[in-house]
């Protein structure tokens, strides 16, 4: 399993710890440190099985100071945000090979470990 993570975030450390509490040590990927590609992020994206808006932070200042409300981005507009932009991507995601979840809520992530 992959995180991409913000240690800075409650939601991020608290999925994180699900995990670890499940047996699960996933892979940590700070994508504030290393931000993702747009073709990353169009992964992720796909593996989501979300409208390419649902990864964008739209609480986050940033989002307002862009212009961004009320505009509907195609899923290249979304990855080329988000590649520029990654305090924008909402977290944490977890990835479990072809599939991942929003980690919020945390519980979300239960849906992916093995049974």
């Amino acid at each position: 399993m992959i995180i991409y993570h913000n240690p800075r975030c409650s939601k991020s450390r608290q999925t994180l710890a699900l995990l670890r509490e499940n047996g699960i040590e996933p892979e940590i990927v700070e994508y504030l440190k290393n931000p993702l590609s747009s073709r990353e992020i169009e992964e992720l994206i796909l593996k989501l099985g979300e409208s390419s808006n649902h990864i964008i932070r739209v609480k986050e200042a940033l989002f307002k100071q862009l212009g961004l409300r009320g505009k509907e981005l195609t899923l290249e507009e979304t990855c080329s945000l988000l590649a520029e932009n990654p305090r924008l991507i909402e977290r944490p995601i977890v990835v479990s090979g072809s599939l991942a979840v929003l980690g919020r809520p945390p519980e979300n992530v239960l849906s992916l470990l093995p049974s």
